[in-house]
């Protein structure tokens, strides 16, 4: 028997704020596919890299808190 799985459940990613069904979650937080895919791609360089470290700092905040 093959059936697929269907997950209801919907958490707001941190970097994009959008409630997603799919993703990583780093401690109590979550990251959607699509950030997660984002941030690995995105070089140094990129204007958005100090937005990604900006939020992902959020995360080490929200614990420490």
């Amino acid at each position: 028997m093959n059936e697929s799985l269907q997950n209801d459940y919907t958490a707001s990613c941190i970097i994009c704020g959008q409630e997603k069904a799919n993703g990583i979650m780093i401690i109590t937080e979550f990251i959607c596919e699509e950030c997660e895919t984002e941030m690995v791609r995105t070089d140094v360089s990129d204007v958005k890299y100090p937005f990604f470290i900006h939020q992902m700092k959020q995360i080490l905040y929200k614990k420490n808190a």
